[in-house]
């Protein structure tokens, strides 16, 4: 099962009733798309995405390649068939001040970048995050985005993160048609950014 055919923009929700880092997806129109679980207590990182938030049907698993590294990069994997869509690769020391990754498809070659718009935007919502009080506030007016781009220098995606207690949603917003197979390779790369920037801070 791709994900493509899919109404823009989705909305990525995170759950606060749950120690795990779960967080549903919804289209524009409130349709339910994708349920994304990582794996607690694990030493590797571990997602597993569902049909919906019944997490009867496992869809997609994304796991990483390599114990704690600048370099670390994540496979993604369709369950059903064995189906290797290529994997996401965070780009260590050009990583630490602003988020850069790259997404490979399944022959490893390089097809999109994701890189954060704005890299003080996160420095301030970290350093504003820890005041007291005022802290509780950053999610409504310090919000990071990020630009997908393809090798053509073209942008793609646009991933912010919306005003909201906790920072706990997202938007995802496509801006050109794009092949359905670089698509589901796209938001499975997404899913996995998401869960990474947030642990980020």
């Amino acid at each position: 099962m791709a994900l493509n055919n899919l109404n823009y923009p989705l909305d990525f929700k995170f759950k606060l009733t749950t120690l795990a880092s779960d967080f549903n997806i919804t289209d524009k129109n409130g349709n339910a798309v994708a349920y994304v679980r990582q794996k607690m207590f694990k030493l590797k990182e571990d997602v597993v995405v569902f049909d919906n938030d019944s997490k009867t049907k496992e869809l997609f698993r994304i796991r990483a390649n390599q114990w704690i590294d600048f370099n670390a990069s994540y496979s993604l994997n369709e369950i059903s068939t064995g189906k290797n869509y290529g994997r996401l690769a965070r780009k260590g020391m050009r990583s630490f001040l602003k988020a850069t990754y790259n997404i490979l498809d399944a022959n490893d070659q390089q097809k999109f970048t994701v890189t954060e718009d704005n890299a003080w935007v996160k420095f301030f919502d970290g350093m504003v995050g820890e005041i007291p009080i005022i802290g509780m506030f950053t999610g409504y007016f310090l919000n990071p985005s990020y630009t997908v781009k393809g090798l053509d220098g073209k942008a793609y995606f646009k991933l912010k993160k919306m005003p909201s207690f906790f920072g706990r949603r997202f938007q995802l917003d496509r801006m050109i048609d794009i092949d359905d197979e670089d698509e589901s390779l796209v938001i499975l790369s997404l899913l996995m950014m998401i869960l990474l920037e947030r642990a980020r801070g």
